[in-house]
């Protein structure tokens, strides 16, 4: 009995010269290496970039109010990070509260837009009493008109002072704005009468329809306002505590002296509304860590 053996060749061998060469560079193969996530085990808070790398206060009047809310009612450690963008962030909004939860276990933990951070407050330090910790229910309701104040004309004047965004960076490369600032007219209370007549029927153009030296009248008029009523008191409206109306005037006073010259002349000309400023930014700062990435 006869076997015959034959040896198949690949039709498409590679050249001898070229598989010596190829010896010289073999190929090595390893085991997949994933990255392994630190878990969660404290608040983070996701926030638009502080003004300067000392600081770990936002820049931002809106994620400054949270950063003060947070601190003020006693939330303490909490890390902050502002590597990401206004478009990474739910709803395409900043601030975002990252928290451990037990609904999401892994190492991520779970993600909270603004108006969830007050509910989740409540459940780690408790709920507010029905004074929402104002001396009185007379006081309470004085805080809405200072904080629709403070979000009215105030906000309405740091508006105004923001540079008009780059036509080429805008319109011609089409990059979006670090942020979304609402029209002048919606911040005023009372609102500017509307348009009548033609003018109602073209759509809006060119800058707002209010003056800028009204915008700052306004704004002159609301910051003495707020000096004449904090007076010599250690919290707005007589309050034995601080209340969200004081996280709101921090964040407004910080921002305002960080300002260009106009805005920041008006506050610190007044000397109880800077060594208020001053006390208060020492114990949020205390409330805030930085963020070490896993």
């Amino acid at each position: 009995m006869t076997t015959t053996t034959s040896l198949q060749h690949p039709l498409l061998a590679v050249p001898q010269p070229l598989a010596k060469l190829f010896s010289y560079f073999p190929l090595k193969t390893y085991p997949p290496s994933l990255p392994e996530k630190t878990p969660l085990t404290g608040p983070l808070l996701w926030i638009h970039p502080p003004p300067n790398t000392d600081s770990l206060l936002s820049a931002d009047v809106e994620c400054l109010k949270w950063q003060a809310h947070l601190a003020l009612r006693g939330v303490s450690g909490v890390g902050v990070r502002w590597d990401i963008a206004r478009e990474g962030a739910l709803g395409e909004r900043l601030p975002n509260l990252q928290v451990p939860s037990a609904l999401a276990p892994d190492a991520d933990g779970e993600l909270l837009p603004a108006h969830n951070i007050p509910a989740w407050i409540d459940e780690h330090v408790g709920p507010l009493d029905e004074l929402e910790g104002y001396a009185d229910v007379a006081a309470r309701d004085e805080s809405h008109a200072w904080i629709a104040l403070l979000e009215g004309d105030v906000q309405a004047a740091l508006t105004l002072a923001q540079p008009e965004p780059s036509f080429l960076l805008h319109s011609v490369l089409q990059l979006p704005s670090p942020t979304v600032p609402r029209p002048l007219e919606t911040m005023l209370s009372p609102p500017p009468a509307p348009l009548s007549g033609l003018a109602s029927l073209l759509p809006p153009y060119g800058g707002p329809r209010v003056a800028p030296a009204a915008i700052a009248a306004r704004y002159r008029e609301a910051i003495a306002a707020l000096s004449e009523r904090l007076g010599t008191d250690e919290w707005l409206l007589g309050s034995r505590a601080p209340t969200a109306l004081d996280a709101a005037a921090f964040a407004y006073l910080r921002v305002l002296l960080h300002a260009e010259d106009d805005l920041r002349i008006e506050v610190a000309r007044r000397v109880n509304l800077i060594q208020w400023e001053h006390r208060v930014h020492d114990l949020i700062r205390a409330s805030f860590v930085p963020h070490r990435a896993a």
